[in-house]
């Protein structure tokens, strides 16, 4: 998949042929909902194989080539929108936030309200942080769409500064768990392979991608179910789709995840089994150490049960 001005152009893989025309746009594009890609597609900004379609159900094959023309950009502005959010811990500096599974960090085309973003500005009255813009006020670091968990927001710049430094110095303990597929033959490890954009395919990462930075995962097994496993990650570094890469690279993509492992996802999981469980930071104010744990959701621990768990 490549990019132009004003035009996404992506080729069709095994994994997707065989999928409608929006399915397989709204699968490569993360950040554009199904919604959106079919108002294009319906305004006729749509290409395949060269010639126009109008139909957002005509299926793809292998090798297929789709143009997909964007309208121009458009200023996106954060609203405040009164949204239901799970905060763990508040205080003048920041807020801690334990984000369903599912939620988007922050506007993007597509996916301009409800997101956590839009949550937070309604809770804080818009005091949040400038320094990572308007679209992201607050934003320290991110997590992806259908990973749930614990995440930073910071309602100061300085308590940004400090949190974003902590994270680049590697100080912050981040704790993830995951089921990954097959089994282990050791019970932890250390996976240092370098992550970087994917050539092939611009909403993907890879080992050794282009401009590749040090990138560290160490795991453990919490828990072995024969084809799949139940672990515990801890982040280094935090390269997007860290986790996601460096499970996929060593051969144990993470159950459900379409992007890197298998595209139908077993035991009825539609997207990833990551949940962000734990966190560990110096306060910014107050330099206090504090470390939070927020357990497992619901639907992770169903998919455990489904594995024999009692």
């Amino acid at each position: 998949m490549d990019s132009m001005v004003g035009a996404i152009l992506i080729s069709i893989g095994e994994e997707a042929a065989g999928e409608r025309v929006d399915s397989a746009i709204a699968g490569a594009q993360e950040e554009f909902s199904r919604s959106f890609v079919s108002r294009l597609i319906e305004a006729g900004n749509l290409e395949l194989n060269g010639k126009p379609c109008s139909s957002k159900k005509a299926k793809v094959a292998l090798g297929d080539q789709i143009r997909l023309t964007l309208p121009p950009p458009a200023e996106i502005e954060a609203e405040p929108e009164d949204l239901p959010i799970d905060v763990v811990y508040e205080d003048d500096e920041l807020l801690l936030i334990n984000k369903a599974k599912g939620m988007v960090v922050h506007p993007a085309p597509g996916n301009e309200s409800g997101t956590l973003v839009n949550a937070v500005l309604y809770r804080c009255k818009g005091r949040l942080s400038s320094i990572s813009g308007r679209i992201r006020p607050g934003i320290v670091h991110r997590l992806d769409k259908d990973t749930s968990g614990l995440i930073l927001v910071a309602k100061t710049d300085e308590a940004h500064r400090s949190l974003a430094g902590q994270l680049e110095s590697r100080t912050v303990m981040r704790a993830y768990e995951a089921i990954v597929h097959d089994n282990f033959a050791d019970d932890e490890g250390v996976i240092d392979a370098p992550i970087g954009r994917d050539p092939g395919n611009r909403l993907r990462q890879a080992v050794g991608g282009a401009g590749s930075r040090s990138a560290v995962t160490r795991y453990r097994v919490i828990e072995r179910f024969g084809r799949f496993t139940h672990i515990e990650a801890r982040l280094e570094t935090g390269r997007t789709h860290q986790i996601r890469v460096h499970m996929a690279h060593i051969r144990h993509p993470v159950l459900g995840d379409t992007l890197y492992g298998p595209k139908k996802g077993a035991l009825g999981a539609a997207s990833q089994t990551l949940h962000a469980r734990a966190l560990g930071f110096v306060h910014p104010k107050t330099g206090e150490y504090m470390e939070f744990d927020s357990g497992l959701p619901e639907w992770f621990s169903a998919l455990l049960s489904k594995l024999g768990r009692a």
